[in-house]
């Protein structure tokens, strides 16, 4: 029963607040980019995927470790949580991946779909493939990158070289997430995500000018909204309903079958209750749910200048 009684996360004097947790990495940390060489990996539907590696020299005889990071809704490899991720592993000696998902690497992508938070099958394409070349594979995500990482392994027929995962501020139960987003004190983040929504969207328009309407695309303000016009039709879904309710890894959450390892907090303004699945985690052996008091989303700030944050000491302590 992996369901952690207790956290070794602790705030940062004054930084405790949920809000003020997830707010202030974007505003103040800054970290070098170090997965600096790109691979564009095509794909059998023929869009593409552009991968951002950072990579040790190749010696004879050394078990060979490769960390893939999945970044989250409306981000790239580029975000600094990823960053910060990719430099402690780096440091350890593991070869590191960073996947940008379709449309997020700074070139837009070249079917009307983009992404989703249910889309496993990029990433497997991407464990597909570079994993036969490591004897290790571990897998961290973020938010929605963590939300595919979970259904991912939920699934039959996994890599065999994946040894671990780390996940942190998931949004299980996607409609619930949706909801919370949706009230009063969620509206600052769903104001940004849609507004960079809405300028993919904008771009697709460009190029597929009879697929998409976006005569009310302005007015848009919900998830809600934008999920039912676009996310929905777009990737095979009836509705927004149906997308959250198929997209959502926590109906699945019992068939994990590696060590994992699901981080939220308590305070994370993007998800409810619903999101932390401690029941799922008391049944599982697989399933190690931690959920400290404060972290806000992807946030989880230890100190104020943090070069190796407290998200990048867990990773490494559950992967070994």
């Amino acid at each position: 029963m992996p369901l952690l009684s207790g956290s070794s996360f602790r705030p940062a004097c004054g930084l405790g607040n949920g809000h003020v947790q997830t707010i202030w990495p974007v505003l103040f940390r800054r970290l070098p980019n170090i997965t600096n060489q790109r691979e564009r990996l095509d794909l059998p539907d023929g869009d593409f995927l552009d991968l951002d590696w950072a990579r040790h020299e190749v010696i004879p005889h050394v078990r060979r470790r490769l960390v893939i990071l999945t970044h989250g809704l409306e981000s790239s490899s580029c975000d600094v949580s990823i960053q910060g991720m990719a430099a402690a592993f780096y440091e350890a000696g593991w070869d590191v991946l960073a996947w940008n998902m379709r449309g997020c690497s700074g070139e837009p992508n070249r079917l009307p779909r983009f992404y989703h938070s249910g889309e496993t099958r990029d990433l497997a394409a991407v464990i597909d493939h570079v994993s036969t070349s490591y004897d290790e594979v571990g897998l961290i995500g973020f938010s929605l990158g963590g939300n595919i990482i979970l259904k991912y392994l939920a699934e039959p027929n996994i890599a065999p070289s994946i040894t671990g995962a780390v996940t942190f501020s998931v949004p299980c139960d996607l409609a619930s997430s949706v909801d919370r987003l949706d009230a009063p004190d969620g509206r600052i983040y769903t104001r940004r995500f849609i507004r960079s929504l809405r300028a993919k969207i904008h771009e697709k328009k460009r190029h597929f000018p009879a697929e998409f309407d976006v005569t009310r695309l302005e007015t848009m303000r919900t998830f809600h909204e934008f999920d039912s016009a676009y996310t929905a039709p777009l990737h095979g879904f009836s509705s927004a309903e149906d997308y959250w309710r198929r997209a959502s890894c926590l109906p699945v959450l019992g068939r994990i079958r590696v060590r994992t390892l699901l981080v939220s907090a308590i305070n994370d303004p993007f998800l409810s209750p619903a999101c932390l699945p401690f029941a799922a985690a008391r049944e599982s052996d697989f399933l190690h749910l931690e959920t400290p008091a404060s972290g806000g989303h992807c946030g989880f700030i230890s100190s104020r200048c943090p070069t190796v944050g407290w998200p990048e000491t867990r990773a490494l302590e559950f992967l070994g």
